[in-house]
């Protein structure tokens, strides 16, 4: 046994390694915390945040929530290439063994976007703050690998974008919209958003001369921005079938080579090393189109913004294809034939009045008569369905005569679509389930009826 007075102590165990960057960063997102849920700054926080974006040659404005990332990048034109795709990682992107002074650099610009997007404070809102942070949280997109606008269309983005309208719509609710639109200067800072058009479609009743033209503009510009995108999908989206009763053009651009040499291959001249074509065969590019009405019914009730927009504008590009006949009608407890104005879009809107109760059944009986060939008829109808139960045998009626019935659930500016689960239930036994989600799902659907 040896003796403990003469045995040399054991080694302690050696202290754990220290990873200075891991600390900064650490200190950079506790720094972050605390500002997205208290206003009040932490001084040893942001004295230590400081002195790390000052280690690694960043300027200190990208830790000031009050500097626009738009305002910062035109100063420093550096910094625009790295927020680009900054949090788009690869999905089999590993994490890296040791955080190292490139996560560190990361973690400075990441609370920058974070910080600016999602802490927008409290008390009222000016025209140029509003188009500050609409500007960060298209670097924000950006930085998650995406143009601004396209994050609903991606996938899992849907929410996220949802969350982003959600903040919008706080915003401009918070503005003195009705002083911004008197002021022609304060009114050109807004640029128009989903946000934006619901507030001044709720509002537009209590506008008047500058204000009311100024609202009429932006209204007019965001269906026009909207129109074009819209356009473009319905002439991308190809369906239909071929008529081969009509006969192909005989032009170079339609000739079938590959059928062409396979029904010639009988003429082979195996001493001539030729093949003697006798006939051409071309292809068959006309598709077979039907004279088509088209009966759009929207509900103008509630939080149905996003709905009544894209609707109508959609009704008017189909309104101007060949052979279409659309009817618009927008409803609440009242029904409102806008077929004199469906080409115009902009004009329907204008005379929509949202908010108030839902009562289908007077729209039904405004939209029933103008279905004169049921085979030849598709009903769109857009609602969140929560209405009146005695519906449900009316869409029936219509799906057993022959009409093409196209029921779309709302979704509001929140990006959040809210359809009552009965009616959801119901259609889909039907046969005739809720369209939901993007909107090119209907531009499909109906492009499908109409070629």
């Amino acid at each position: 046994m040896s003796d403990p007075l003469t045995t040399p102590p054991a080694d302690p165990p050696a202290a754990p390694e220290v990873n200075a960057d891991e600390n900064r960063r650490q200190v950079l997102y506790w720094r972050l915390l605390a500002r997205l849920f208290d206003s009040e700054e932490q001084p040893t926080l942001e004295a230590a945040s400081v002195a790390v974006a000052g280690d690694l040659g960043l300027p200190p404005a990208l830790l000031d929530p009050s500097v626009s990332v738009d305002n910062l990048v035109q100063r420093f034109p550096e910094l625009g290439e790295e927020l680009r795709d900054l949090m788009a990682e690869p999905e089999d992107a590993a994490a890296p063994e040791r955080v190292g002074a490139d996560e560190v650099r990361r973690a400075v610009l990441v609370s920058k976007l974070l910080l600016n997007v999602f802490s927008t404070g409290t008390g009222s809102v000016t025209a140029t703050q509003l188009a500050d942070w609409q500007q960060d949280a298209a670097w924000f997109q950006r930085a998650l690998g995406c143009e601004p606008g396209q994050l609903r269309s991606r996938p899992g983005g849907e929410e996220l974008a949802g969350v982003l309208a959600g903040l919008e719509g706080d915003l401009v609710r918070r503005m003195r919209l009705r002083e911004v639109l008197a002021d022609p200067a304060l009114a050109r800072r807004l640029t128009p958003s989903m946000s934006l058009i619901e507030q001044l479609l709720r509002d537009k009743a209590n506008l008047s001369g500058v204000a009311l033209a100024n609202a009429k503009a932006l209204i007019r510009r965001y269906v026009d921005e909207v129109a074009e995108v819209l356009r473009t999908q319905v002439e991308k989206t190809t369906v239909g079938s071929i008529d081969r009763s009509v006969p192909p053009k005989r032009v170079f651009r339609n000739l079938d080579i590959e059928r062409t040499i396979w029904k010639n291959l009988t003429n082979w001249s195996p001493d001539d090393q030729r093949l003697y074509v006798d006939r051409l065969y071309y292809r068959h590019t006309a598709r077979r189109t039907t004279p088509a009405r088209m009966i759009v019914v929207v509900d103008q009730s509630g939080s149905m913004v996003d709905a009544m927009v894209n609707c109508t504008i959609l009704a008017s590009i189909f309104a101007g294809l060949p052979k279409v006949d659309v009817h618009l009608i927008a409803y609440d407890t009242r029904a409102l034939d806008l077929t004199p104005w469906v080409h115009d879009p902009f004009e329907v809107l204008l005379r929509t009045t949202l908010g108030g109760g839902t009562d289908g059944t007077v729209a039904m009986a405004l939209a029933r008569p103008k279905i004169a060939d049921p085979r030849n008829t598709v009903m769109v109808w857009i609602s969140d369905f929560y209405d009146n139960r005695s519906l449900l045998t009316d869409f029936q009626s219509l799906h057993r005569s022959g009409v093409k019935f196209i029921p779309v659930g709302s979704v509001n500016s929140s990006g959040h679509q809210s359809v009552d689960p009965w009616f959801r239930q119901n259609l889909k036994d039907l046969g005739t389930p809720v369209i939901s989600g993007h909107i090119r799902k209907l531009v499909f659907e109906l492009k499908s009826f109409l070629t």
